[in-house]
C-alpha cells in the first residue's frame, strides 16, 4: 500500500509512480496544501511535487518509502 502526503518527511526519499512514469526523490521541504520542494536523486534537480501530478493522477499513481 502507498503511503499518505500527511506521512511524507523531509529528508526521506520517496519513488512516485504516476502515468507510467517513475520518480525518485528526496523530500527537502513541506509547504501547504500537500506540496513539496523535491531532490531528484539521480539527476539532483530540484523540483515542485506539483509539477509531476500537474496532468493529474493516473490509474497506477502510487507513492513507496525507499
Amino acid at each position: 500500500m502507498s503511503i499518505a502526503f500527511n506521512n511524507i518527511r523531509t529528508h526521506n526519499k520517496y519513488r512516485l509512480t504516476n502515468y507510467g512514469e517513475i520518480y525518485e526523490f528526496e523530500v527537502l521541504e513541506i509547504f501547504p496544501k500537500d506540496e513539496f520542494k523535491l531532490k531528484d536523486l539521480h539527476t539532483l534537480e530540484q523540483y515542485y511535487f506539483s509539477s509531476l501530478i500537474g496532468q493529474g493522477k493516473g490509474k497506477d499513481f502510487s507513492i513507496w518509502e525507499l
